[in-house]
């Protein structure tokens, strides 16, 4: 059987959300730009299991996406540019009993405890120097990374341990499972929330964000963007404290855990040290785990209602940036 693109232009019909990506290996995907599920598709071309479709409002306008997520056919019950006006005003201007009811319905599905990984920038990069957000290039010749000597966000990630993946397709749990997280769909960011995201998350360059929303962020309860401000805000709030200056102030040096837990204390309230492990590899400090939870946006209210917890790194170096060093 030929190929239906020899007969000239096909129309498509997106079957689920996908993203649209500037390239064939999916590394790119300019705006954000992801399949209008209102709209048909002109396929350009077929190749290798992808469709390469035109996007009008997109740039560049030619886009590439796996093939299963366009079909011949709309599906039953999609509107194709069909809404009226008034439909639609009504739809953007929600009642404020419905907010009120969406925003219980959020707050009693928040996923507690919770454990909040923070890695120290330097030790990964130091065990990880093949990863894209540790390319020593020679932007990085001209002065530190904000990320150098400092804390990234790792995952902030629903407790118990096995509670991941939750209402993910097969196909993406499998892709992430082998690593493939430029196969992922691109969480749903508002471009500042981005931009915040990236400042305190440089894997966002390997797609970790990806990996984070589709394994731990679905188990969370609320939308991609609010998951990732609360994360970037716990984040931002050891970056600013005693914890931060600590580790800064004694990079090159050994440090215990119990060094590191008076320090907690002192920024985050008595005791909730006893709430915070320490992640050693080759003897370099990788991370600090945070064990959270309870109700409130603080840091040092979800530390104090945190389970105590033992820390198999008892000592470990504070790396400096730099590889070797």
């Amino acid at each position: 059987m030929l190929p239906l693109w020899l007969f000239g232009a096909l129309t498509l019909y997106p079957a689920k959300e996908c993203a649209l990506y500037n390239n064939l290996k999916h590394t790119t995907n300019r705006d954000n730009v992801m399949l209008d599920m209102t709209r048909p598709y002109t396929m350009i071309q077929h190749h290798k299991g992808q469709y390469l479709v035109k996007v009008p409002d997109a740039t560049p306008s030619q886009r590439w996406v796996d093939d299963d997520c366009l079909t011949l056919r709309p599906l039953r019950g999609t509107p194709l540019y069909e809404k009226k006006d008034t439909e639609a005003k009504s739809a953007s201007k929600p009642t404020k009993k419905a907010d009120d009811s969406q925003e219980r319905s959020v707050q009693k599905k928040l996923s507690k405890p919770l454990l909040l990984a923070l890695s120290w920038h330097n030790a990964f990069c130091e065990t990880h120097r093949y990863k894209k957000e540790c390319k020593r290039g020679w932007k990085r010749l001209l002065g530190r990374s904000k990320s150098d000597n400092n804390f990234v966000l790792h995952g902030l990630w629903p407790q118990p341990k096995n509670r991941v993946y939750c209402g993910v397709e097969r196909r993406y749990i499998t892709a992430d499972k082998y690593k493939k997280w430029n196969k992922l769909p691109e969480p749903k960011l508002t471009a500042a929330t981005k931009a915040k995201l990236k400042e305190v998350m440089p894997g966002v360059d390997s797609n970790l964000h990806r990996h984070e929303w589709i394994k731990h962020g679905t188990c969370y309860g609320t939308d991609a963007e609010t998951y990732f401000k609360d994360a970037i805000a716990l984040t931002n709030e050891v970056r600013n404290s005693d914890v931060a200056r600590f580790f800064q102030k004694n990079v090159g040096k050994r440090i215990t855990i119990q060094r590191l837990r008076e320090v907690v204390d002192r920024s985050f309230g008595k005791g909730t040290g006893s709430r915070v492990e320490l992640r050693c590899n080759r003897g370099l400090i990788s991370e600090i785990w945070l064990h959270l939870d309870g109700d409130g946006d603080s840091l040092s209210r979800l530390l104090k209602n945190g389970k105590k917890v033992y820390s198999r790194c008892k000592r470990g170096m504070i790396d400096r940036e730099g590889f070797g060093k």
